[in-house]
C-alpha cells in the first residue's frame, strides 16, 4: 500500500507535461507570427516603407524573410518549438542525473554493496538524488525488506528485488521521454514545412514568367526568395531537431544502462551473500 501514491503521481506530472507542450506549441506559433508581422514586417525593412509592395532594403534579412510568406511564421514558430522543448529536457533530464556524476555514483554503489554496506549505498543515493538515485534506491530498500523476510528462499527475494528495481524503472523512466516525440515530429513536419513553401515560392515565380509580355520581375524576384527562405528554414528547424533529439536520446540510454548496471550488481550482490 505504500506504493499506491505513485502511479497517481506519475499521472499528474503527465499531464502537467501534457498542458506545458500544448501551450508551448501554441505560443511559439504565435511569438512566429508576432515576429513575422510587426518585427519582420516592419515598415521600415522596405524601400518606400511599404511592406506590401515594396522590395527589401539592401542588406536588410528582416524585410527577405518577411517575403518568404505566410509558411515563413510557421516554421519560425517550430524552429522555436525545438529550442524551448530542448531547453526543458535539457534541463529533466540533468535532474534525472542527479547532483554528481552517474558513472561515479553507480560505482560508489557497487563499492558499498561489495563491502556489505547496504546503508551507505541509501545514504549514497539519498546525496546523488535524481531519477537514476531514486531507482536504485527502491532496489536497495527492497534489498533490506528482503533480508528480514524468511518465508522466501534467496531465488524468490532476488526476483522481488529485480521486480521493485523495474517497477521503479517504469515509474521514472517515461518522464525523461515525454516531448521528445514533438522534437521528433519536427523533424519531418519542418522539412515538409520547408518544401510547401518551395513549392508556393514556385508556384509565384513560374506564374509570374508565364504572364503575357515580359515577366513581372518583382513577382519573380519574390517567387524564387519566398521558395529559398523557406528551404532554408525547414532545413534549419529540421537539422537542429534531428541534433537535439539524437542527444537525449543518448543522454536517456546512458542514464537507462547505468540504472540496469546497479541493478544488476544489488540482485547479483544478494545472490552471492544469501546462498
Amino acid at each position: 500500500m505504500a506504493n499506491a501514491p505513485k502511479p497517481i503521481m506519475a499521472k499528474k506530472e503527465s499531464s502537467g507535461s501534457s498542458i506545458f507542450a500544448s501551450s508551448s506549441i501554441v505560443i511559439c506559433v504565435l511569438i512566429g507570427f508576432l515576429l513575422w508581422k510587426f518585427v519582420m514586417g516592419d515598415a521600415s525593412n522596405f524601400e518606400g516603407g511599404d511592406a506590401a509592395n515594396g522590395h527589401p532594403l539592401p542588406g536588410n534579412y528582416f524585410g527577405m524573410v518577411y517575403k518568404g510568406g505566410f509558411i515563413v511564421p510557421v516554421l519560425m514558430g517550430m524552429l522555436l518549438m525545438v529550442i524551448i522543448f530542448s531547453f526543458e529536457r535539457f534541463f529533466v533530464i540533468n535532474k534525472a542525473i542527479g547532483k554528481g556524476n552517474v558513472d561515479a555514483f553507480v560505482k560508489n554503489i557497487q563499492k558499498f554493496l561489495s563491502l556489505g554496506h547496504v546503508d551507505s549505498a541509501v545514504a549514497e543515493c539519498d546525496k546523488q538524488e535524481g531519477s537514476v538515485a531514486n531507482v536504485i534506491k527502491a532496489g536497495l530498500m527492497k534489498y533490506k525488506e528482503m533480508e528480514q523476510d524468511a518465508k522466501m528462499n534467496t531465488e524468490q527475494k532476488c526476483l522481488a528485488i529485480q521486480k521493485d528495481i523495474e517497477e521503479a524503472t517504469a515509474l521514472e523512466m517515461p518522464m525523461l521521454e515525454q516531448n521528445l516525440t514533438v522534437i521528433a515530429t519536427l523533424v519531418s513536419v519542418g522539412t515538409l514545412m520547408g518544401l510547401l513553401g518551395t513549392v508556393t515560392g514556385m508556384i509565384k515565380a513560374f506564374s509570374a514568367l508565364s504572364s503575357a509580355g515580359s515577366p513581372d520581375q518583382a513577382t519573380l524576384a519574390n517567387g524564387i526568395s519566398e521558395a529559398l527562405i523557406n528551404t532554408a528554414t525547414g532545413i534549419s528547424t529540421s537539422a537542429l531537431a534531428i541534433i537535439m533529439y539524437n542527444v537525449f536520446t543518448s543522454k536517456i540510454d546512458k542514464l537507462t544502462y547505468s540504472i540496469d548496471e546497479a541493478g544488476f550488481s544489488i540482485v547479483q550482490t544478494y545472490a552471492s551473500t544469501h546462498k
